[in-house]
């Protein structure tokens, strides 16, 4: 492993733990707002209230008794994501493909009796995924549609756009596709590959997996420099919108892109990770220090995200519009 010496972090901007939690986290992120993202029912509902489309949710449980109606509710589905209201890092999700006449099919193909489903409601009902061990709530969504851009790039799994946003600006994005690795999550702690995008174009610049450099997807071989994602403004003006939605000041929104209905929010993040810099290759700090210095000037999301691309995209020009 090579090793950057603090000089050389601070040359490039680099934004460490302790400076984003005091100098970003705390003092734009109001407390009290935080169940808004920690909880991601109540980011649905919020979402629906702005019109900010995400996956359709079909049912709710809430309580350990309502597990033995569940196959009833499940009639007809074609396939389903059971998720944990409060979890995070990709946590107790469980993605059914197929539903069979008595078992459930994985994207891994793996085949689940009814039996295992349960006791997986059962435990995120109990709060063994939940952000510190509360009781939670179940919550069943519809199968995201991937879009066919992605075929080859990720492995059982659909790959989600992390987007930075401060104060309302996208100030950095990256792509998640999962690998066998990451059992089919776009997590990085996990093994997804992470690929850092340009701001004004979304382009792929660079990819790691487990921090080291990769040039070809690990499992498909599929190579990862020709990258480039649809719908690119359209889906940095959804990012942007999270801020007037949340009044959150600093978030990570991830987003997903479905063949039938384009980017949708899938949650929102009030201490997005760091690792986003080294997939750009670039540092937050000088980035987020350039938006605080348009603070006070009013902007709807679409002239932020115009700003903000020629801000920081790698091929337009440094300047405001």
């Amino acid at each position: 492993m090579k090793w950057i010496s603090p000089g050389k972090l601070a040359s490039m901007g680099i934004l460490g733990m302790n400076r984003r939690n005091a100098q970003f986290i705390a003092p734009y992120n109001p407390r009290h707002l935080y169940p808004l993202v920690d909880n991601k029912l109540k980011t649905k509902r919020l979402a629906q209230l702005f019109d900010i489309p995400t996956p359709t949710l079909r049912f709710v449980l809430t309580a350990q008794h309502e597990i033995k109606h569940v196959r009833r509710q499940l009639q007809g589905l074609e396939g389903f994501a059971i998720k944990p209201a409060k979890g995070s890092g990709g946590k107790g999700i469980l993605v059914i493909s197929r539903c069979l006449e008595n078992s459930f099919v994985k994207t891994s193909g793996k085949r689940l009796a009814e039996a295992d489903v349960q006791r997986h409601l059962s435990n995120i009902l109990a709060g063994l995924y939940s952000l510190g061990g509360t009781p939670d709530t179940v919550l069943v969504e519809d199968l995201i549609r991937m879009d066919p851009l992605f075929d080859g790039y990720s492995y059982q799994g659909i790959p989600d756009i992390r987007v930075i946003v401060f104060q309302g600006y996208p100030v950095m994005g990256m792509l998640r596709l999962a690998t066998e690795a990451s059992d089919g999550k776009a997590n990085l702690h996990q093994g997804a590959v992470g690929v850092g995008l340009d701001l004004a174009t979304g382009r792929g610049l660079r990819a790691l997996q487990f921090g080291q450099p990769v040039t070809l997807h690990p499992d498909t071989r599929n190579p990862l420099d020709n990258i480039r994602i649809p719908d690119w403004e359209k889906l940095l003006i959804l990012a942007s919108r999270c801020h007037e939605m949340t009044g959150l000041g600093y978030i990570g929104a991830d987003i997903v892109l479905d063949k039938n209905r384009g980017p949708l929010l899938l949650e929102l993040n009030a201490r997005p990770g760091l690792a986003i810099q080294m997939t750009n290759g670039e540092g937050l700090l000088l980035r987020l220090r350039k938006i605080e210095t348009l603070a006070g000037v009013p902007r709807s999301p679409e002239e932020r995200v115009s700003c903000a691309m020629k801000l920081f995209g790698k091929n337009m020009p440094d300047m405001l519009p």
